[in-house]
Parts: C-alpha cells; sequence; structure tokens
C-alpha cells in the first residue's frame, strides 16, 4: 500500500542508522515490527501474569548445564 506522510528528517535518519538499512521504507517497516512485537508482549504479560521463580544463579545454571 502506498501511503504519504510526513517525518522528521533528522528522526528518520537517526533511526536508518540505528537499524543500519539504507532505505526509509526499511526503517519505517522494522519499527513498525517492533511496535507490534512490544503490544503483543505487553498483552501476553498482562494475560499470563507475574510470578517469582525463586531461582538464584547457581540453580539456573545447573538446569541450563541438563539439557
Amino acid at each position: 500500500m502506498k501511503t504519504t506522510v510526513e517525518i522528521d528528517d533528522n528522526l528518520i535518519i537517526e533511526a536508518m542508522k540505528a537499524v543500519k538499512v539504507k532505505t526509509k521504507r526499511e526503517a519505517i517497516e522494522i519499527g513498525l515490527r517492533e511496535l507490534v512485537r512490544r503490544k503483543n508482549l505487553a498483552a501476553l504479560r498482562k494475560e499470563l501474569g507475574t510470578f517469582d521463580l525463586d531461582l538464584d544463579l547457581d540453580e539456573l545454571e545447573k538446569r541450563r548445564g541438563d539439557r
């Protein structure tokens, strides 16, 4: 879909450098994908809630080594 929008030149240049792309389109698509990813993660966190794992670093390394 073709869309015309005005985007701050400095912002788009900074974004292109940050994600190491050569086109504005690539930078915008990466930004939109990241926005959607973050929103999906936030919704997942809200749905699942939070909990304590009650693991220390030694226990975590031990469990990783058991694979």
